[in-house]
């Protein structure tokens, strides 16, 4: 027996064509100016001088990352945003379920007032001098530690994990206190587990915020040695040449490169890694949006 097939109107049809070339159109506005980026990096300095739309390299040389990994400035980048990004994450997702988890929870005294505050902080803030200021009090100005504390705690992400953690059963925490377990080992035994995909978005929204993070350094940090990837890419791309010959490097005695391609390059290397991230975390990505959105 045939099955019955759904027919799809001719309205349908339309919107459904419609739909896939609007967003095959709309990706590929957003990909090419990255795309662009990376075949001019790989593309010779007569190429560059040219300018025009670049789909492939043009006079291909490797002569841009040459200068690039020459800059030790790329290399202390790399350090300080690994180390922010990597500890920030780490605490920061982990604090994030904490307060998620008592405010989820109907007994917490005060619950509704906690909750409030904390979407008080998504609304106002106490903004950028009284920020500066009290990293400066509590004697945190050039220390990297003033690069990971102050953004360990979103109010938004904190809200994505209440929602996740509301919609947990209520009997599975009553079958383990009967058993004799406490709050903290219901933590971190069974609701953590069952958290895996709301915590890996957590994870990714935090760890992009600290890696594209330059504001902070710009505010903060004063030694060099220290400054996140970030910030040296924004001095790279206002003043290319000084600071690559801050850095000992003489872009002009490159025979193949210019300050363009040295742009393109830094772009390139400071952007790659943390899309090599997405992969590993895609498959928990939207489970744990739409997870963390059924409640409020």
């Amino acid at each position: 027996m045939e099955k019955n097939k759904i027919k799809t109107s001719t309205g349908e049809k339309i919107f459904t064509v419609f739909n896939y070339a609007f967003f095959t159109l709309l990706c590929l506005v957003m990909l090419y100016p990255f795309w662009h980026e990376i075949m001019l990096s790989f593309s010779s300095l007569e190429a560059s001088m040219k300018g025009g739309i670049f789909l492939w390299p043009k006079g291909f040389n490797l002569d841009t990352y040459k200068s690039v990994f020459k800059n030790p400035n790329i290399y202390t980048g790399f350090r300080t945003t690994i180390i922010v990004t990597i500890a920030g994450t780490a605490l920061g997702t982990l604090l994030t379920a904490m307060t998620a988890y008592p405010l989820s929870k109907s007994r917490l005294r005060g619950g509704k007032v906690l909750m409030t505050l904390v979407l008080f902080t998504m609304i106002f803030s106490a903004g950028m001098i009284p920020s500066f200021l009290l990293i400066q009090n509590i004697g945190l100005m050039d220390n990297i530690l003033a690069l990971i504390l102050p953004g360990l705690v979103s109010a938004y992400n904190c809200i994505i994990m209440k929602s996740f953690f509301l919609s947990i059963p209520e009997s599975l925490e009553e079958s383990a206190r009967i058993d004799g377990a406490t709050d903290l080992r219901i933590f971190f035994s069974i609701i953590l587990p069952l958290s895996k995909a709301t915590i890996a978005t957590i994870a990714l929204f935090t760890a992009v915020g600290y890696w594209n993070d330059y504001f902070s350094t710009v505010l903060y940090i004063r030694s060099v040695d220290k400054w996140a990837l970030q910030a040296v890419l924004r001095n790279m791309l206002t003043n290319t040449q000084q600071a690559m010959q801050q850095a000992g490097v003489n872009v002009m005695a490159q025979t193949n490169t210019n300050a363009q391609t040295i742009k393109a390059g830094t772009i390139v290397v400071s952007t790659v890694p943390i899309l090599i991230v997405y992969p590993f975390v895609q498959k928990y990505f939207v489970k744990g949006v739409m997870i963390g959105g059924v409640k409020g």
